[in-house]
């Protein structure tokens, strides 16, 4: 019997460290890569994109706004494309589409960030996890929108937490239901 490479168990983040919590926007899903070289391409969740190939407008607008966008800096950014024609919309105008971006730590400060590009509105941060998105579920239920003020059905939140880079989403409506279970099928 031969025996595998070892692979150590990786460590255990700790529950109680630095989580933020921000508005989660109900668009889809891209991101910016600006190459070493100064190139730059644009992605959605799975996949490249292209101006032919294109996911509402997002590689046509990369493309138009690259210099812009060479500002973010060599890597991968990702953000929320959103607006007019994408999910819920947001009120915004016939043709009006945002680019958010996902790192409020890095991206908040307006005088770092390409003019082009917003960042997801930032509602809290703590140690709670649990009450600190539930204060602002309870906020954005209250008050609507921070992403676009006055858009009284936001979607929800998204939990970062520090110490173990990982994200969590809670939703204002049906969060207790598992987003891909057919009717009368139970969630794995």
């Amino acid at each position: 019997m031969s025996i595998p490479e070892f692979t150590p168990f990786p460590k255990i983040a700790r529950l109680n460290r630095e989580c933020i919590v921000t508005e989660k926007i109900d668009g889809t899903n891209a991101s910016v890569l600006v190459g070493e070289d100064g190139s730059v391409s644009a992605g959605s969740r799975t996949r490249w994109i292209t101006p032919a190939d294109d996911n509402h407008g997002f590689a046509r607008w990369v493309a138009e706004h690259s210099e812009e966008l060479r500002k973010l800096g060599a890597g991968l950014h990702y953000g929320e494309w959103w607006g007019s024609g994408i999910q819920r919309g947001y009120g915004l105008t016939k043709g009006e589409k945002r680019f958010s971006l996902f790192n409020v730590s890095r991206w908040a400060d307006d005088a770092i960030r390409p003019a082009c590009c917003h960042v997801v509105p930032e509602l809290a941060r703590g140690l709670d996890m649990h009450t600190l998105s539930t204060n602002a579920l309870n906020e954005l239920r209250e008050h609507g929108s921070l992403a676009a003020l006055g858009f009284m059905r936001p979607e929800g939140v998204v939990i970062f937490h520090t110490a173990a880079s990982l994200c969590f989403k809670r939703t204002l409506d049906k969060d207790d239901e598992w987003k891909g279970r057919a009717a009368g099928s139970s969630a794995p």
